[in-house]
């Protein structure tokens, strides 16, 4: 296959230009840089391999023949042919003072082979060079992914995802080397509406990714169980989309990933048992789902595990043990049930505990008022005893209310800023520390309405500083002037008289 290239500068490797030992029949002379310099047209012979064809005639060669020749003088041309002739190479035309003659009647049998060729070479010359630079499985799953998705109205994530250029130069695909190591789909700017379609099974080819996540969108169906296959997954975010189906127990082997967020999404089943094993898993969130069954076990695991987001579900059972190294556990609106004494006095790096909205019961461990708690939040349960902190708490905020909490109220609970012990059955007086912290607005919320208290100690000329919320309705006595409820609780400011007494009883 012969062509002519155009007037532009050429490189040679040592070895082709015959230099460091390495000569070269196919040169003469004077170098093809030094070619260059007079602009001289080069003829190029293009060598792909050799093809020995044995059929009827076994001694029969045919050869095809790859380099550089210069378009010189016509006795150099034939000295070329005779070279060839020397080396069993039939050149055909081996009399003709051309060597342009000489090389194309010695390539004649092989035309339909150098076609093809040439075409293969056209597409390696023409095609981009950073997508020629990509892994090919990395390239095509790229593409797949793409094909199963599709922009939002008013999403524009996809608008440069053009497979003729870089795909490393995408939004959203960060590269290192020809390898894809971190892929975020969406536009992760604040009212990006996000993106529509379904998870391509090809993104498990994506064998490098080391993160994996999907900004808030409306991407439905399951979720690929080949993400078990990115065995350097580290990140794996899906939440906030439409994703439905179970969780894939497979993903219990990625023995790397450090954090799972699968939710805000329409995932159902149970939780994978396999998942509390991952000893490298710090965050599992898979809140806001349909998710039923027990909570797996931690007991046995390696876990470092700080965050647990499991609330808004319809998790059944009791509460498993725990690892000691949560700092974040939320259960809220579960209907898990049961005591948690047992479990919760070893959590004692907790910094947010959310149990509210179950069945659990028992008595509150005293412990947890000592843990570094921003919010306790244990409403709507069926706790029940009195509140005995063991010390002065210092939590900001800490919800009992809608419990079966008994007793009276703790004065150590004046450390909090907001204290909701609303709709329970505590007795006695306001404590003068509650009383006090809240006139001093060192309180800003107490709300004791709807239980059986039958006495607080305040000066009726003492008003409420702006911003702080004493109510006391429902109870078993007339509220001070200075209270003021939220609507929800009624407009009847003291119980029955008979109630209280039936409860003195």
């Amino acid at each position: 296959l012969l062509f002519k290239t155009p007037d532009a500068p050429t490189r040679f490797s040592p070895v082709e230009r015959g230099e460091a030992g390495g000569r070269s029949p196919f040169f003469s002379g004077a170098s093809p840089v030094a070619e260059e310099e007079e602009h001289s047209p080069v003829v190029v012979v293009v060598v792909v391999l050799v093809l020995v064809e044995r059929k009827r005639q076994p001694n029969k060669e045919k050869i095809i023949l790859v380099g550089v020749a210069r378009r010189t003088t016509a006795m150099e041309g034939c000295a070329l042919c005779l070279w060839w002739r020397r080396r069993r190479w039939r050149c055909a035309a081996s009399t003709t003072t051309d060597p342009m003659l000489c090389f194309a009647v010695a390539l004649l049998p092989f035309l339909r082979i150098a076609a093809s060729v040439s075409l293969v070479l056209s597409l390696l010359i023409t095609a981009p060079g950073a997508a020629a630079i990509m892994d090919p499985l990395d390239f095509l799953a790229l593409q797949s992914i793409r094909s199963a998705l599709d922009d939002m109205p008013g999403s524009t994530f996809f608008a440069s995802w053009d497979f003729a250029t870089d795909p490393c130069a995408f939004p959203g695909v960060l590269c290192s080397g020809d390898r894809v190591v971190a892929l975020s789909l969406g536009d992760p700017r604040a009212g990006s509406p996000g993106l529509s379609g379904r998870l391509a099974p090809a993104i498990g080819n994506l064998s490098a990714l080391t993160e994996l996540s999907l900004v808030p969108g409306h991407i439905a169906g399951p979720i690929p169980p080949a993400i078990a296959q990115l065995a350097e997954l580290r990140f794996l975010a899906l939440g906030r989309n439409f994703l439905s189906g179970s969780i894939p127990p497979a993903i219990s082997v990625l023995r790397q990933l450090r954090i799972l967020d699968l939710g805000f999404n329409r995932l159902d089943g149970t939780i994978p048992p396999g998942l509390a094993g991952i000893p490298t898993l710090s965050t599992l969130v898979l809140c806001h789902n349909n998710l039923s069954g027990p909570i797996p076990p931690f007991a046995y695991s390696p876990s470092i595990l700080v965050r647990l987001d499991l609330r808004h579900n319809n998790l059944t059972g009791t509460l498993p043990t725990l690892p000691a190294s949560l700092q974040y556990l939320s259960l809220a609106r579960n209907r898990l049930t049961g005591p948690v004494d047992g479990i919760l006095p070893r959590l004692d790096r907790l910094n947010y505990l959310d149990l509210s909205m179950n069945g659990l019961s028992g008595n509150i461990p005293p412990r947890v008022f000592s843990f570094p708690i921003a919010d306790l939040r244990l409403q709507r349960n069926n706790f029940s005893g009195p509140v005995q902190p063991e010390e002065v708490v210092a939590i900001p905020e800490i919800d009992l209310s809608y419990n079966q909490l008994s007793g009276g109220i703790s004065p150590l609970l004046a450390g909090a800023q907001r204290l909701y012990l609303n709709n329970n059955k505590l007795t006695g007086e306001v404590p003068a520390s509650l009383v006090r912290g809240t006139l001093e607005g060192a309180i800003q919320v107490l709300y004791l309405q709807h239980n059986y208290l039958t006495g607080i100690h305040i000066d009726p000329s003492v008003q409420m500083p702006i911003g702080s919320l004493l109510c006391l309705h429902y109870n078993c006595m007339v509220p001070p002037a200075q209270t003021s409820c939220p609507l929800k609780a009624g407009q009847e400011r003291s119980r029955p008289a008979a109630q209280c007494i039936l409860w003195k009883r």
